[in-house]
């Protein structure tokens, strides 16, 4: 009994801070496409390399690519301390466990990103579900997903 109490709350604030991840992730990609992007392509964009790198829109638009992958980075990290310490209650600080947490939690973030593209994907050309429906399904199981596999596999404790 104590064990599922103790799973509850590690579900509960587990989402949570995914749902504040989320918000911070559009955010963070707000500010990069309003006000970022702006000055740096109209102070640098002169600059072939800043321009090819960061203000082209021609094949991909680059400022939302980059401001996506800034985003996505900072919240990865975030989210990883937030899991570690607040939702399993790992208390080292060891350089070397740690890192390895953290390229195990990485590890299953790659999985579980081809899980709910693979789902969302299905859902939407296959069972002709909505979109956000699809989205929401798919990103729902990579959650619940993500979390079992952190908490076998990268936070290992007693419970």
């Amino acid at each position: 009994m104590a064990e599922n109490n103790v799973m509850k709350k590690q579900m509960i604030l587990y989402f949570i801070f995914a749902a504040c991840m989320i918000l911070l992730n559009y955010i963070i990609q707000k500010i990069n496409e309003l006000a970022i992007s702006p000055f740096i392509c109209s102070v640098f964009g002169g600059n072939d390399f800043i321009q090819a790198l960061y203000c082209s829109t021609s094949l991909v638009n680059m400022p939302e690519l980059i401001g996506s992958i800034v985003a996505v980075g900072i919240t990865y990290v975030i989210k990883f301390f937030l899991d570690k310490y607040l939702v399993f209650k790992k208390t080292s600080l060891k350089i070397k466990e740690t890192s390895q947490e953290f390229f195990k939690y990485f590890g299953f973030a790659i999985l579980t990103t081809i899980e709910n593209i693979g789902l969302q994907f299905i859902l939407t050309n296959l069972f002709n579900a909505p979109i956000e429906l699809s989205i929401i399904v798919a990103l729902s199981i990579g959650y619940v997903t993500k979390f079992f596999l952190d908490r076998k596999y990268v936070f290992i404790n007693d419970y």
